[in-house]
């Protein structure tokens, strides 16, 4: 039965990474939230760069932006030295754990289970950060091959066109950075399956609904949309569905 629970326990976290990541990526579409709000924000910042005769504040925004993810992803690779070593110490610490008074001490099998799925969880968050920093250097070598505001051979189309495209790859680092810090979130759900399979139940649906206002209920949110009158479309360019402002 102990090894049923596990089984079902572990489904459920997969079930609620998974869906999650599906269900906010499909309602982003035709909802506001924090990504498609940012989104907007960051393709409007391109277009502002490209009037600005001095871009070194926008190339310091992207070296801040850049070492964040840096930031995580050195801590991904400690924890992942940790949980490794975790591993190799596995009696050591059931046995440690095995003293707390809110634990159950399953067997070997499940108990490195649970510490590969903890090391699965930052693997995949330490591949978004770092895909993350690789695109913000794409941005800060965008940012330098930008045009002038006075570059009279570059034409009004092009300079959308070019802005789009920043802000585009900008909107991507975003979003692999968005992912890898969730990842934390799930980490601390996997944490609480360690207590007991109900714990870890229990707390991958509140890691979601946690989320879930964040992203689209959030006081963050609503002074972000309201915050700010964006640019009206290119001409002949639609609205993306989702990124009307208020």
């Amino acid at each position: 039965m102990g090894d049923f629970l596990e089984l079902i326990a572990l489904i459920w976290f997969l079930v609620c990474w998974l869906g999650y990541t599906y269900y906010s990526r499909r309602r982003a579409a035709d909802r506001p939230c924090l990504s498609n709000t940012l989104d907007m924000y960051r393709e409007d910042w391109m277009r502002v760069m490209l009037r600005r005769e001095n871009r070194i504040a926008d190339a310091s925004v992207v070296g801040n932006l850049e070492r964040n993810g840096a930031f995580f992803a050195s801590s991904c690779l400690l924890i992942l030295a940790g949980i490794i070593t975790a591993l190799g110490y596995t009696q050591e610490v059931m046995e440690v754990f095995g003293t707390l008074p809110f634990g159950t001490l399953p067997s070997r099998e499940i108990w490195e289970l649970r510490m590969v799925v903890l090391l699965v969880v930052f693997i995949y968050a330490f591949f978004k950060f770092t895909w993350s920093m690789r695109m913000y250097n794409f941005v800060a070598v965008m940012i330098g091959s930008a045009p002038p505001p006075d570059d009279t051979r570059t034409s009004p189309a092009a300079r959308e066109a070019f802005a789009r495209s920043a802000g585009n790859v900008c909107n991507l680092a975003g979003d692999a950075f968005n992912l890898g810090l969730r990842s934390y979130y799930y980490a601390l759900a996997v944490v609480g399956g360690f207590i007991h399979p109900i714990v870890f139940v229990a707390a991958s649906t509140l890691v979601v609904i946690v989320l879930y206002r964040r992203e689209f209920c959030s006081d963050a949110l609503g002074a972000l949309r309201s915050g700010k009158v964006f640019e009206d479309p290119a001409p002949g360019k639609p609205e993306s569905p989702g990124k009307s402002s208020n």
